[in-house]
């Protein structure tokens, strides 16, 4: 969310009180956790995951085998719990999710983590059991997305890019109040983004996630249409890896994130999204640069 299309779930139950909670400890366990050393003296890095795969696994082996950088990967079962324990300390870095979605965590949260590398993005895909072309959609027809903020703001983008929606204002994050019916082909359902599948049976068409698709055996291949990743809206869906601001600077930290362009992990990650991941490499001006225009959005919307 990495997270291929990570930020599939909501956080929004996260409280700023238990990010205050959090807080009262981070100091203390950063500074015992930060450059951490296994007992032969090998640097010791925490990865946060969110369901470990063999991309993670290599990585984690190429780091060890070739850079003498010991990498524990620490698996979470939830999208809404490895950002917490970046900022808490329990990990050092994490690796399961796009700007967007770290974006709005900093934005809800009061937090301020970053990313410290750029690994890929993966199209998001609209599928349709009624219709072979997103041409054939018709006046009035019903779309399904993902209902999670992040996630519905891409949907919205995806249906846009291809010409079946008009939204009323300019905006990188728009909510379904910002969609011009009267000038738009299709209107839209939100439903819980777990949910996308089975809204297709009954829909016209829907947004769904690599990862709920790929557990529902959709093939990838069939979807009708998917975002442009060399668009300039896609920008905000580069996953990448997650460091707390202190350690934007860690020599350790960049060269694990560096390790994902690694043909032989580029490779793993290709087969994992059946050839639909694209790798991106954006300097640290450019992910700045993103994280403010998606903020900036977010905070316009009173978010």
């Amino acid at each position: 969310m990495t997270q291929q299309n990570l930020s599939r779930r909501s956080f929004a139950g996260l409280s700023l009180a238990a990010v205050g909670a959090l807080g009262l400890t981070a100091c203390n366990s950063q500074a015992q956790n930060n450059g951490g050393t296994s007992a032969d003296g090998t640097p010791r890095v925490r990865i946060g995951v969110v369901s470990e795969h063999e991309t993670h696994r290599l990585l984690a082996k190429i780091a060890k085998e070739e850079h003498g950088i010991d990498v524990e990967i620490r698996n979470f079962t939830e999208y809404n719990q490895p950002n917490p324990a970046l900022h808490n300390g329990d990990v050092d870095m994490n690796w399961f999710q796009h700007i967007a979605y770290l974006a709005d965590y900093n934005q809800s949260s009061g937090d301020d983590l970053t990313m410290i590398g750029t690994t890929e993005i993966i199209p998001l895909p609209l599928y349709s059991k009624k219709y072979k072309d997103v041409s054939e959609f018709q006046k009035g027809d019903v779309v399904a997305i993902p209902n999670d903020t992040v996630n519905q703001a891409r949907g919205l983008n995806v249906l846009v890019a291809a010409g079946l929606l008009t939204l009323n204002k300019e905006t990188i994050r728009p909510e379904p109040r910002d969609i011009d019916e009267a000038a738009s082909t299709v209107t839209v359902q939100p439903v819980a983004p777990a949910q996308t599948v089975n809204a297709l049976e009954s829909v016209a068409g829907a947004i769904i996630n690599n990862n709920f698709a790929a557990d529902a055996g959709i093939d990838v291949n069939t979807a009708v249409y998917k975002d442009d990743p060399q668009d300039a809206s896609a920008k905000p869906y580069v996953n990448g890896f997650a460091v707390r601001q202190a350690d934007r600077e860690n020599e350790t930290y960049k060269k694990i994130a560096a390790l994902y362009h690694d043909e032989r992990v580029l490779a793993e990650s290709a087969e994992r999204s059946s050839g639909t991941s694209v790798p991106v490499t954006l300097d640290a001006a450019q992910i700045d640069e993103t994280f403010k225009q998606y903020q900036d959005a977010t905070a316009s919307q009173g978010a």
